[in-house]
């Protein structure tokens, strides 16, 4: 762990520029960023995706790309001048002096070698313990960062591990040289609340040992929990920064207001609700899904008797955590999955017991958006096929008309008809999903089970599409199943909420009766974990 005065500059960053260039294009990702950290201390950069933050962060270990061109008046870490070092400095530096957490700890682990071989790689190259004390220090990294049974868990694949227990084993793999400064480059985007909340009480841990975290983020909420100070970026330069209580508390510049203000759980639907007599359009009965488990060890149960209503107009939360069995009763709502007993009704009429052939027709009726629309969308398609497809197959006319239908649908969720022409891969996050919730509206469906559809999208994007869904709920009077493991997001659109713990309903009701006066200890549990801009949580 690092030693020396506390109060020590551990890294001194004054006027970083980083430029991708081609002999057509030229993009400036970092402009004239300044900065500081102490040992002991924790400097969040803040910004939305393109704001610069990632790139600002690789260009500190020697990894912005081999296009890049980087440059700086001072770029300085303890008495190393970062601008001099050659390609074998950076590596001797790397993992030594800095440690690097990115935020896919399933990519950034290799899944074919077993999780003691990644924690004992840095030991090895830095040659920090003797090689027969190696297997015995990376169980104590294990062990040091929360992992339970690390003996065990570092002969296993990162595939066989928790995404919480994979994040903090790429956290025991960056601190296993003992590096002074630790950058985590969103460490807890897409973790539950409860391991979200682990994950930085780690860090701040390490923090209190005297170690300097730069810690990257889009979500104000979690920073506010573990930074010292906050720099907000965008468009590749620092437009605020400062105590963390000054800039959440009194912001100076409106992008970081704009940020504030799209922190979900801070404002309330105002699309009309439904009423508690309102019409039955799905209804779950007592619904119970098991699945084998590899290698012969036996089965477990996703789904334990669950049961629920969904009303015209009416947003349904499910709430709980990853292995809670959320996103099975989805599948069975959606008719992907067959209830092993127990049923589903689509508007009082038999939904999961029917065979797919008699289910097909019915399909319309029920749509889906998921976390991730750029996998199910077909990569060689333009805008305006995939969305033609989808209305050739609510059957809808094609020609002119279709033309004229799927303008329409990209005007109802807010992007330009022009974008029509554009391919998946050449839209942003926001439009994306915007165009996968057009899709869903081809069939004018009854019901759309949103899985995750906000999670992986910086917070003022993610309020752009809870707003626009909000909006066509209005217009349309569809219903929304709406399944997140994001507190804030649950509370923002529901009318009622299911709290699912290990396949079962721990507690329902009204939303804010349940967020207001939970009753179950697990609800209690997972909103005291949830991130909030004062702090706590």
């Amino acid at each position: 762990m690092p030693s020396g005065p506390a109060d020590r500059t551990l890294l001194d960053v004054r006027d970083l520029s980083v430029t991708f260039g081609t002999a057509d294009r030229t993009v400036r990702a970092v402009r004239g960023v300044s900065f500081h950290l102490r040992a002991g201390e924790c400097l969040a950069v803040v910004g939305e995706s393109g704001s610069g933050k990632s790139v600002t962060a690789r260009a500190l270990v020697g990894l912005a790309g081999p296009r890049a061109r980087t440059s700086a008046a001072v770029l300085r870490l303890g008495d190393t001048d970062l601008t001099t070092l050659s390609e074998g400095d950076w590596r001797r530096l790397r993992g030594r002096e800095v440690g690097l957490v990115l935020q896919a700890a399933l990519v950034a682990l290799d899944p074919l070698r077993r999780v003691g071989q990644e924690v004992a790689e840095p030991l090895r190259v830095h040659r920090t313990v003797p090689p027969d004390r190696i297997e015995a220090r990376v169980r104590e990294l294990l062990g040091s960062v929360g992992v339970p049974e690390p003996g065990l868990r570092a002969a296993q694949r990162p595939g066989q591990l928790s995404g919480g227990l994979r994040q903090r084993a790429l956290i025991a793999s960056a601190l296993a040289a003992g590096p002074g400064l630790l950058i985590a480059d969103e460490p807890t985007t897409a973790l539950d609340v409860t391991v979200q909340a682990q994950i930085l009480d780690l860090l701040a841990t390490l923090k209190a040992d005297g170690m300097g975290v730069l810690l990257i983020s889009h979500d104000l909420a979690v920073v506010a929990r573990l930074a010292d100070r906050i720099a907000v970026m965008r468009r590749g330069r620092i437009v605020e920064q400062g105590p963390a209580a000054e800039v959440l508390g009194t912001p100076r510049h409106p992008y970081t207001r704009t940020l504030l203000d799209a922190v979900p759980g801070g404002r309330r639907r105002t699309a009309p609700t439904a009423s508690a007599d309102g019409a039955v359009v799905m209804r779950g009965r007592d619904l119970v899904k098991r699945f084998q488990r590899p290698a012969g060890q036996g089965a477990f149960t996703a789904v334990d008797g669950v049961s629920f209503t969904l009303r015209a107009g009416e947003t349904l939360g499910v709430v709980g955590e990853s292995g809670s069995g959320k996103t099975t009763l989805a599948r069975m709502a959606l008719g992907f999955t067959a209830p092993d007993q127990g049923s589903v009704e689509l508007d009082g009429a038999p939904w999961s017991t029917l065979d797919e052939r008699h289910r097909r027709a019915l399909r319309v009726r029920v749509q889906t958006v998921y976390q991730d629309p750029l996998s199910s969308f077909d990569p060689r398609h333009t805008v305006r096929r995939l969305l033609g497809h989808a209305l050739r197959a609510a059957g809808e006319p094609g020609g002119r008309a279709g033309r004229e239908r799927v303008e329409e649908l990209l005007c109802q969720v807010g992007l330009d008809p022009a974008l029509g022409i554009r391919r998946p891969a050449e839209l942003s996050g926001g439009q994306l999903q915007r165009v996968a919730i057009a899709r869903a509206l081809a069939t004018r469906p009854r019901i759309v089970v949103c899985d995750e559809p906000v999670s992986a999208l910086d917070v003022s994007v993610a309020a752009q599409v809870l707003g626009l869904l909000n909006e066509l709920q209005a217009q349309f009077g569809m219903s929304y199943l709406f399944i997140s493991h994001h507190l804030g997001v649950i509370r923002e659109v529901s009318d009622r909420v299911l709290v699912m713990k290990d396949g079962r309903v721990v507690e329902s009701g009204a939303v804010d009766t349940v967020f207001d006066n939970p009753r179950h200890p697990y609800t209690r549990a997972l909103l005291a974990a949830a991130p909030r801009l004062d702090g706590t949580g």
